[in-house]
């Protein structure tokens, strides 16, 4: 029977088939083990190994992927049954009916511009191509059951045949003009029968990608394209994932509309789907940069701060000072640890950050530099976004609702920048909420109820309503609700207040900025190292390398001043909740993780203390908490750094705690 059976099937089948049996043998012996005859089971190649073992079978399944995967899928089942006879006599195995072979483009020739374009250079000169595409998934569909193959008999000659439904005129099946019968030439017969049980259905899901905006000019519409996915590619991806698909594009006529055109619209008809979430980015650090990295912090060994002070220099370095908000940047897009508690519940690692500013003191710039440095951002404006923009919406597509993510959902894993914070409306504004502490997104929206992820960080930039008054409280100056409030973990206040010296400085910096730079300085070889792409790679590896670890002083420390800020609390109480404490925390192992350690010293601690000190508008430790506009950059950071410990630690004396005096003593040396 299998000769017979080998004698019938086309060359390219069989050469496929005997590449299937000497590379993937393994696979097909564990599909053959498996105990569902009805499943239709992945079976994954590599279009490269397939390349090096037979150029011209990879030639013709890239030319005409539509005819061969058919084919392919043959050999799969053929390679399954050589493979099944083949068992030892102590393995039982069962024959399967559907195997589907699934091509991985990854690391192969195909990954080039030709038969990878972005989607919105998609032509016609790709249609009927293994062709590839990389987008975001703002829309997924419910599974509906599709006929994918039914056999007909001709009534005359009783030749049996497979018909296949037309993806162009949305799977409607076309029976032949006449009998398609080789055996048979005289047969004309054009009248035919279903054959009963015959008939084949799949799983069938449609889904929307769009192309990623950062890879996107300025006045670009991000282009989408639907997506077909079958089978056990169903239901693999959600709203929100970043995704690699290969697959077929074909096209089918959009539905009838009254008054409108009736067009032909492209579709990618799946044949692999490979999640890029966990990869979050493609930023590759070479080993030398590793060893960069470690040299630099063993320079920097004796004076770490200073160290810490030359990275910081690299964040915006268009805007001169402002030192306190290029930290409080830097240590949001590093972010803490998340971690679960004894209850389950988990607390987030991300920090979010808010600028409340005059006009014209660099909030955008810090916004847009910040998007460019995160591996995955959405920018969006206050004015320009409603609440289901920026959660999810439910858009009804051929009668059928569907959710579209919006701008949160689709930067999960990475940053979310919303410009002209107070022009959103309240109600608007109320719908991050869940989204900020939570890191989900509950909907109940015509039918569909579920929760979406958006493990986001949000930085959002305000102008203060009107005049900012000192006297009154945050909530006050910003017409933010003290809830929203809370969920930030840095507040900074920039202040355009008149101050000759800064000005005189601000403006030589800016008009006499490059001859100052080209005298090369230290600081100059510093900012040479630290370049954008240096920056970025290295805020990418800290976030993933290090997972700091609070010591019993850094804890003590926290716990303090947490106390102290409780007790003094009176025009801050919308600051000053637990979240505070979880706030500290964050901050504290976001700049252990820019210092390049893996535990949380006293000296992260104090300088989360800082930060918080700065963000808050009456302080309880420092005596004068000053403009972050005007904080710029010391000589001695080290030394200075010092001098604020001492006062810190003296100041929480106060707390029971730190009631013992050798303990502090301890602490200062």
């Amino acid at each position: 029977m299998e000769s017979n059976e080998a004698d019938n099937q086309p060359d390219h089948v069989k050469a496929l088939a005997e590449f299937l049996i000497r590379h993937y043998s393994q696979h097909l012996r564990s599909i053959v083990l498996s105990t569902d005859l009805k499943l239709h089971y992945p079976l994954y190649i590599d279009f490269a190994e397939l390349m090096d073992d037979n150029p011209q079978l990879s030639h013709i399944l890239f030319w005409k992927p539509t005819h061969y995967l058919r084919n392919f899928d043959q050999a799969a089942l053929w390679a399954h049954k050589i493979v099944l006879k083949n068992l030892s006599s102590g393995e039982k195995g069962i024959e399967k009916k559907f195997i589907h072979v699934r091509i991985n483009v990854s690391g192969s020739p195909l990954e080039c511009p030709e038969t990878f374009p972005s989607i919105g250079r998609i032509r016609v000169k790709h249609l009927g191509i293994l062709l590839t595409l990389k987008g975001t998934v703002i829309r997924s569909g419910a599974i509906k059951m599709y006929e994918g193959q039914r056999m007909y008999r001709c009534r005359k000659c009783k030749h049996e045949f497979p018909v296949y439904p037309e993806l162009e005129s949305r799977n409607s099946i076309t029976l032949p003009s006449f009998c398609p019968s080789q055996r048979s030439k005289t047969c004309e017969g054009t009248r035919f029968d279903c054959v009963d049980d015959a008939v084949t259905r799949h799983d069938y899901q449609e889904m929307k990608i769009q192309e990623s905006t950062q890879v996107l000019g300025v006045g670009v519409i991000p282009r989408s394209i639907p997506v077909i996915l079958m089978d056990d590619l169903v239901d693999i991806v959600k709203a929100g994932d970043d995704v690699i698909v290969t697959g077929i594009l074909t096209a089918k006529w959009s539905p009838d509309i009254k008054d409108v055109r009736c067009n032909l619209d492209p579709v990618l008809v799946a044949n692999h789907v490979r999640r890029t979430n966990e990869l979050k980015s493609d930023i590759d650090i070479p080993d030398d940069v590793l060893l960069k990295f470690k040299q630099f912090w063993s320079d920097f060994k004796d004076t770490p701060l200073k160290g810490r002070n030359a990275i910081l220099r690299g964040i915006c370095p268009q805007i001169f000072g402002l030192f306190t908000v290029k930290l409080a940047v830097a240590l949001t897009l590093i972010g803490g640890v998340q971690h679960v508690d004894a209850s389950g519940t988990k607390i987030r690692g991300e920090s979010h950050f808010l600028l409340v500013g005059d006009p014209g003191t660099g909030k955008s710039q810090f916004l847009k530099f910040a998007a460019k440095l995160s591996n995955r951002s959405v920018i969006t404006t206050g004015l320009g976004s409603t609440s289901a923009g920026l959660t999810v919406t439910a858009v009804k597509d051929g009668g059928e609702w569907m959710l579209e993510a919006g701008a949160l959902v689709l930067a999960d894993g990475g940053l979310c920048c919303i410009d002209e914070f107070d022009s959103m409306r309240e109600h608007d504004r109320a719908t991050i909420h869940e989204a900020m502490e939570q890191q989900t997104i509950s909907v109940a929206k015509a039918g569909l109820v579920t929760t979406l992820s958006t493990r986001t960080i949000v930085f959002g930039a305000t102008n203060p309503k009107g005049q900012y008054d000192p006297d009154q409280t945050l909530s006050v100056n910003t017409a933010l609700s003290g809830p929203l409030l809370s969920r930030f973990d840095i507040v900074l206040v920039l202040l355009d207040t008149k101050n000759p010296e800064w000005d005189a400085v601000v403006s030589s910096h800016i008009l006499y900025g490059q001859e100052q730079s080209e005298k090369g300085n230290s600081d100059d070889n510093l900012a040479n190292i630290w370049t954008f792409d240096m920056l970025r790679k290295y805020i990418h590896f800290v976030k993933g390398y290090f997972r700091p670890v609070l010591t019993k002083e850094a804890e003590k420390v926290i716990s303090s001043y947490y106390q102290l800020q409780r007790r003094s609390a009176t025009d801050n109480a919308a600051r000053t909740t637990v979240r505070m404490l979880e706030s500290l925390i964050r901050l504290a192992q976001a700049h252990a993780r820019l210092m390049f350690r893996n535990e949380v010293t006293r000296l992260d601690a104090i300088m989360a203390i800082l930060c918080i000190e700065s963000s808050m508008t009456t302080s309880a430790i420092v005596d004068s908490v000053g403009n972050a506009l005007h904080s710029n950059f010391m000589e001695n950071p080290d030394q200075e750094y010092t001098k604020q410990e001492r006062l810190i630690l003296e100041k929480l004396r106060s707390i029971d705690e730190f009631s013992d005096t050798n303990f502090i003593e301890g602490l200062s040396r």
